[in-house]
């Protein structure tokens, strides 16, 4: 017999139990629907639309450079593409031999589109070929029906028209590196390269990156599950980077470079008004537009094994004896700490020695100047005075006024591509070949041989602080910055001025620099002007030897330098020219300074003249 009441007993249990069950599970249902739905509502929306809406970014424009008078020298060129959509071609072998009949393809360019294929999502456009010509832009478009899925997309790219002529001071742009990357990381700044695959490499493109780059923009499109574009939701344009005008005259800086003729060497000009630089041009110099696209190995070997470096900005990197350019100030330093006086005179014979040693130095002059004053010493540029002037100065009464000129440091010109020079001392000496400083070292360094290098950037500079009598105005290439709604000129911050205890030694210096110039390059000039010419040696010529261009290489030949600036009442140009191996300053580097000059100061007379019927 059944126990009906055990059984039922049983039954209801078993209910409760399965009751309890199906109400904890729902229990639980309803806390994750609540969790899902409320409490977490916000956080998987955004999920969802994370994985729904993708935001891609675009890249700015970059922004133009321009010389102080408006004209164009960095720009934004487009550029046409080959795209590609995989999914879209059915046989991706034939379309290429097909294509190819079109627009040439090299085996490199199909060799590499095949290789990224296989990385690549189908559905997503990669590109076949870059930088195509108007010609097979033209070509493509008219057969463009026969290739589906084929398309040209077009993009900007840096372009610089005037090519070699302002390579050293423009620099260029160039792809995006793993070291670039890394600085960007550091600085903070890559989630702003998210679209941009260029970035300044050299000169003012790279030290006004922040400037040029702009600020990228973004694109929200909702995509599917596939990650296939469905609709654009959302586009904030990027903010185009801003344009800089420089103190560059383009006119100027092509007199230059037509001056250098190829030749090594470099021209410097400022105005001594606030410090602009007007002209810095490098020879030899190269097309900086190859940069940009990517130059390839071959290019780029024959540049860097160059013998005549043309990757060298000559005027901010050459480092150069300064020789007699630099015998105005060694001058100035002596009337200023009594050393000599203006009526100061000692007996040239041709050569000067230490007292007590039988060396002779030889005055370039080999039979003498006679009895000179510092004038005079200046005018004709006597070597002999100028030794004795630095036997009694010592070399650390002259290190430490010329380093108030700028000699030994940075000038602080806005870009990075700089060497400081060496302006020598006994520490200098003793840190880099661990040996005392000689006497002799200060006699070579008296005029501005030896150990002293400087380069025409400080040169330039240096005559500058000279032409202001005093006042220092750091050169620089920036003049002012366009944004959106107007054109700021930023300051210039003057450094610390050489103060004299008698003024009146300017003048005397001046003087001596006016009768020089009148005297030599400068004595028809339709201007007042003051100059200074060098001979640089770049070896040593034995006690009794004499030197002879004609029977050593090129390479071992003489500099010729030159420092000038003018109007001489109220100075608006100042030129500094150095050209390597040319010989003799002032037979060499005159006519080009006075040239230069011609060329700025007299331009409204020959415009003036040209409008004339």
């Amino acid at each position: 017999m059944h126990d009906h009441a055990a059984e039922s007993a049983l039954f209801r249990r078993r209910a409760l139990f399965t009751f309890i069950c199906v109400t904890l599970l729902l229990l639980v249902l309803m806390g994750n629907l609540y969790h899902l739905q409320i409490t977490s509502f916000k956080d998987y929306a955004t999920r969802s639309n994370d994985n729904r809406i993708r935001v891609v970014p675009l890249p700015p424009s970059r922004g133009l450079i321009y010389d102080r008078n408006g004209k164009l020298l960095a720009e934004n060129r487009p550029f046409y593409s080959l795209e590609v959509i995989p999914e879209k071609v059915k046989n991706m072998q034939r379309m290429l031999d097909e294509l190819s009949t079109v627009i040439p393809l090299s085996d490199e360019e199909r060799q590499n589109f095949t290789d990224a294929l296989k990385f690549h999502r189908r559905f997503k456009p990669l590109t076949l070929k870059n930088h195509l010509s108007e010609q097979q832009l033209a070509t493509f478009s008219v057969n463009q029906y026969r290739f589906e899925g084929v398309s040209v997309e077009a993009g900007l790219n840096r372009y610089y028209p005037y090519g070699e002529l302002l390579t050293h001071v423009l620099g260029y742009v160039g792809r995006i590196n793993n070291r670039d990357q890394k600085a960007l990381e550091l600085s903070g700044n890559w989630p702003d390269y998210a679209a941009t695959h260029d970035i300044g490499k050299q000169g003012v493109e790279k030290f006004y990156e922040g400037l040029l780059h702009g600020k990228p923009g973004h694109l929200e499109e909702e995509v599917n599950n596939l990650g296939r574009h469905i609709r654009t939701l959302k586009v904030e344009p990027p903010e185009p980077g801003q344009d800089i005008y420089l103190t560059i005259d383009l006119a100027l800086q092509q007199k230059a470079m037509e001056l250098l003729d190829g030749r090594r060497g470099s021209i410097v000009a400022i105005d001594p008004q606030d410090g602009g630089i007007l002209a810095m041009a490098s020879s030899p110099s190269y097309d900086p537009n190859q940069f940009v696209h990517g130059i390839g190995t071959k290019a780029y070997s024959e540049l860097l094994n160059s013998r005549a470096r043309p990757l060298i900005n000559r005027a901010t990197q050459g480092q150069y004896a300064p020789a007699s350019t630099v015998k105005p100030l060694l001058a100035l330093m002596g009337l200023e700490d009594g050393i000599i006086t203006e009526k100061t005179r000692i007996w040239d014979p041709g050569f000067w020695q230490i007292p007590g040693v039988e060396r002779k130095y030889r005055d370039w002059k080999r039979w003498g100047h006679g009895w000179v004053d510092v004038y005079g010493a200046l005018v004709h540029s006597c070597d002999t005075y100028f030794y004795d002037l630095a036997y009694k100065s010592g070399i650390d009464r002259i290190a430490n006024f010329m380093t108030q000129f700028g000699f030994g440091e940075n000038t602080g010109v806005d870009i990075y591509e700089e060497s400081p020079g060496n302006m020598p001392s006994r520490d200098w000496k003793r840190l880099r070949y661990n040996q005392p400083w000689y006497i002799g070292d200060t006699i070579s360094v008296g005029i501005g041989q030896g150990y002293w290098t400087t380069t025409p950037l400080q040169l330039a500079s240096a005559t500058t602080v000279l032409a202001n009598q005093g006042r220092r105005l750091p050169p620089h290439l920036l003049k002012s910055i366009k944004d959106s709604t107007s054109m700021i000129e930023p300051p210039v911050e003057e450094r610390p001025p050489v103060t004299l205890k008698n003024t009146r030694h300017w003048h005397t210096i001046a003087d001596a620099m006016r009768q020089t110039a009148h005297k030599s390059r400068f004595n028809d000039a339709h201007y007042s002007a003051a100059m200074k010419t060098g001979t640089g040696q770049v070896f040593s010529v034995a006690e009794d030897a004499k030197y002879d261009a004609d029977t050593i290489d090129e390479h071992l030949r003489d500099n010729a330098l030159i420092v000038a600036y003018a109007p001489f009442e109220h100075p608006k140009m100042v030129v500094a020219v150095i050209l390597e191996n040319a010989g003799w300053g002032g037979k060499n580097a005159g006519p080009v300074a006075r040239a230069m000059m011609d060329e700025y100061l007299l331009r409204d007379q020959w415009e003036l003249t040209d409008a004339q019927p």
